[in-house]
């Protein structure tokens, strides 16, 4: 496997954001989002003193994230898990609190490359985009059985796409011919049902529809919802996150949950605000910071990075 077509975004900017919380001896940082291991690796090799917990729901990446990894011996913990379970997976693991946690949202660039696996729109292959290969239902099967009323609504709001119920009416009236199994017929399907202005903005016209079914299969938004309040609550006071998101869907969401955190929540009017009110967050990064010139340049897939950092700076008075 070639490490160099794994190339972490917003690398340097994740690291530094972190890093005052990962200096100190014992402190412990999670990485929700494995992958290749590209930002766990850089985690463990700037802070020697961190012992890292990474989380994955695909199997593979794990394999071969942990051969990546295997260097820094029992400093690395890797787990087979959704982001989400990370309140059952450090209990497991008898961690009360951690100092950091890095969220890196975007499919991971084996999924993208793995002609197999069905993610990407530029190559034929079976239309699964599961990220966990062995739990689920596939692409396929979300297009053959999903009555058209959800199908437009999966591609309306997770993938932007405007012209949902005009491909959504192109599928039913594919599927009831013949089932769908692969990519290419849907990116064809795609381009053949759209009006000629909309093919010309925005890259490949089937990417929107790609990303609504790779977040319907995977329930990204869900687990995303529940995942980040849960990351937060995880850190000790001090203790910092950082979460690159690469569309506005996951960018709002992350935005929400820290806005909220960093807001008081006393009732208006009191001369001082008690305690219990006081925000539990600082926001690190103004609004969403973006990759820079050079950096999409080199990377491509950092076009749409968002990151947003926070630091815990109180505890919750439950």
């Amino acid at each position: 496997m070639s490490q160099s077509r794994h190339v972490p975004v917003m690398l340097q900017r994740c690291l530094d954001l972190l890093a005052p919380a990962l200096e100190a001896p014992g402190s412990v940082v999670v990485d929700c989002t494995l992958g290749l291991g590209g930002h766990s690796e850089a985690l463990l090799t700037r802070f020697p003193e961190a012992r890292l917990v990474a989380l994955d729901r695909d199997k593979e990446a794990l394999r071969l994230s942990g051969e990546r990894l295997a260097p820094f011996g029992d400093r690395a913990t890797l787990v087979h898990a959704v982001y989400d379970e990370l309140p059952d997976v450090l209990e497991r693991l008898g961690i009360a609190r951690v100092q950091g946690v890095l969220f890196d949202l975007g499919v991971s660039s084996m999924q993208l490359d793995e002609a197999d696996r069905g993610f990407a729109y530029a190559q034929d292959a079976p239309l699964d985009m599961r990220m966990d290969q062995t739990t689920g239902i596939s692409a396929a099967e979300v297009l053959n059985t999903y009555p058209a009323g959800d199908l437009v609504r999966i591609l309306f709001q997770y993938g932007e796409e405007k012209q949902a119920k005009r491909i959504v009416s192109a599928i039913v009236r594919e599927r009831a011919k013949e089932p769908f199994t692969n990519s290419a017929r849907l990116v064809e399907l795609i381009r053949d049902s759209l009006p000629q202005a909309a093919k010309r903005t925005g890259g490949n016209p089937a990417k929107r529809t790609f990303q609504a079914l790779r977040i319907e299969v995977n329930g990204e938004l869900s687990v995303l919802e529940r995942a980040i309040p849960a990351a937060v609550r995880a850190l000790a006071v001090g203790g910092r996150i950082a979460v690159l998101s690469y569309h506005s869907l996951e960018d709002r969401l992350v935005k929400q949950v820290f806005a909220a955190g960093a807001a008081t929540t006393a009732p208006p009017g009191l001369p001082v605000v008690p305690e219990q009110y006081q925000p539990r967050l600082k926001l690190l990064t103004r609004g969403a910071e973006l990759p820079t010139e050079e950096e999409v340049a080199e990377n491509r897939r950092a076009a749409p990075a968002r990151l947003r950092g926070a630091q815990r700076i109180r505890e919750s008075i439950e």
